[in-house]
C-alpha cells in the first residue's frame, strides 16, 4: 500500500469494508496489500473508526510538537557536558 499522510483512515476503511461482508482477497487486491498486510492491520486498528484515527494522527503531531519544543527549552545536563571533549 502506498504511504500517504491519511493511511490510517484508509486501513480503517478497508477493515470496515471487510467487516461489512466484503471478501477479503477483493479488499486486499483493491488496495494493493497482501494477506499478511491486512491482517497485522486489522489486529492493529481494529474496532477503530475513521474519527479515531484522524484523532490519533493529530496526537501524534502534537506530541511530536511538543517533543522538540521541550528539547530546545531544556538546558544541557551536567552528564552531557561531562561527557563533551575538553576545549569544546
Amino acid at each position: 500500500m502506498r504511504r500517504s499522510g491519511s493511511a490510517e483512515e484508509q486501513i480503517v476503511v478497508m477493515l470496515k469494508e471487510q467487516e461489512a461482508g466484503k471478501p477479503t482477497y477483493d479488499v486486499c487486491r483493491t488496495l494493493g496489500v497482501s494477506a499478511a498486510t491486512f491482517y497485522k492491520c486489522k489486529t492493529r486498528f481494529g474496532g477503530r473508526e475513521v474519527s479515531d484515527a484522524r484523532r490519533l494522527k493529530a496526537l501524534d503531531v502534537e506530541n511530536g510538537k511538543l517533543r522538540n519544543l521541550l528539547a530546545v527549552a531544556m538546558p544541557p545536563s551536567r552528564d552531557s557536558a561531562a561527557q563533551c571533549p575538553a576545549g569544546q
